[in-house]
């Protein structure tokens, strides 16, 4: 018996039909974009913002009442110690009654203590920079014979450069504390009521430096104490950044820290060098009320490297709390909270599968895998909330944090 070719047609036209209602209701592939799993670096850090200033300044104030001549030098001249800054003509000033002359001799007796205690912590501050250079030496003698660590005769030679700088600064300290003991002497002299000397005062530089600021241009009358110009030393100079409190405990002294967006593209090396043990309270640009602490940096780079940073300059400090070098890492946008722990979707052919996964660091776009995934495992990142286990997707584009 032939088959009746109505019939098939009606049955051809049937499976059509089935076939395109099929097509309609089959889930379509869901698009992603993917990211894969492999080795690299991971860091944990703090980002904040900051301002470079001088480690050292030397505000020249106004011993005694006098009359200001114009100010020659200008911001950013180069002054050796010894330049004469400012010079004060006299006034017409009364001799110091009893009084007075006793206030003058005390203020010139602490001044001369504070030279002599300047003077020792010099002093031992050359003895330490001397010792911590020496075992920079040593260790780094060591390291060229494979002796010892890379890690301990770079912070060797870190510590040397650090007691340099301590060491100089101990030395402009000591220099401040020898022209106090000049200007309060010149104090007794101008108020002794012999007219010889009542000449000009000349107020020199106590150290070498960079004039900073002037506190006037054109000759002026000027009190006692009154500040006239600054100078400092640009090669210490620090980095100080106001941190969020919560983030400050986890800072320590000799952290490692990378100064950005300075002015250029490679960033500045940094340490740790003190946190302060006071907050302060500050409002964001929003309004919300914040609790902040000041942290400063050293500059570890060689000043070679950042001839053009002035003082207040603005800086972006990113302090690095914790680092793997090498590390199994997986791009932190795969990864979402599921069941009480972690977990990504791996993309197996077409495919999304849930896989739990245990992790440990995380920064910088990454976030470290310690089980659930191996190398070159391919992941979706972004996932959608609506993204099920098991469910069709279609890859669209690789991104990289």
């Amino acid at each position: 018996m032939r088959p009746d070719p109505k019939r098939l047609r009606h049955i051809a036209a049937g499976l059509v039909v089935l076939a395109l209602i099929a097509v309609a209701l089959w889930p379509a592939a869901v698009p992603v974009d993917s990211g894969s799993v492999g080795r690299g670096p991971v860091r944990e850090t703090v980002e904040a913002e900051g301002r470079t200033r001088l480690r050292d300044r030397y505000v020249v104030a106004a011993p005694v009442a006098a009359i200001a001549r114009r100010l020659e030098l200008e911001p950013g001249d180069r002054v050796e110690a010894g330049t004469v800054l400012v010079v004060l003509d006299p006034v017409a000033a009364p001799t110091l009654d009893t009084r007075s002359r006793a206030e003058a001799e005390a203020r010139l007796a602490a001044a001369r203590a504070q030279l002599a205690a300047a003077r020792e912590d010099a002093q031992a501050a050359e003895a330490r920079s001397t010792q911590l250079s020496a075992e920079a030496a040593r260790q780094a003698a060591l390291l060229q014979r494979g002796l010892v660590a890379a890690e301990a005769a770079e912070r060797a030679a870190t510590e040397g450069v650090r007691g340099e700088r301590e060491a100089a600064s101990a030395r402009f300290r000591e220099a401040t504390a020898r022209h106090a003991v000049e200007a309060a002497a010149a104090v007794l002299e101008r108020g002794s009521g012999d007219p010889v000397t009542r000449a000009a005062l000349e107020l020199t530089a106590p150290v070498a430096g960079v004039v900073l600021r002037r506190h006037f241009e054109s000759a002026r009358p000027v009190q006692a104490g009154e500040p006239l110009i600054e100078i400092g030393d640009p090669s210490g100079m620090e980095v100080e950044v106001d941190v969020l409190s919560a983030d400050a405990v986890r800072l320590r002294e000799g952290m490692r820290v990378e100064l950005l967006r300075w002015g250029e593209t490679s960033p500045l090396a940094g340490r740790v060098r003190r946190v302060e043990p006071g907050g302060f309270t500050k409002f964001s640009a929003l309004g919300v009320e914040e609790q902040r602490v000041w942290v400063l940096v050293e500059i570890t780079s060689p000043p070679e490297e950042w001839p053009a940073l002035g003082e207040a300059y603005r800086v972006n400090a990113r302090f690095v709390l914790r680092e793997k070098e090498t590390t199994l890492r997986a791009p932190t946008s795969a990864t979402f909270r599921y069941d009480g722990g972690t977990a990504v979707f791996r993309i197996e052919g077409r495919r999304a599968q849930r896989v739990p996964v245990r992790t440990g660091l995380q920064g910088g776009g990454w976030i470290e895998v310690e089980d659930g995934l191996q190398e070159g495992d391919r992941l979706i990142v972004h996932p959608d909330r609506e993204l099920e286990d098991g469910q069709r997707v279609q890859v669209r584009a690789t991104s990289e944090p």
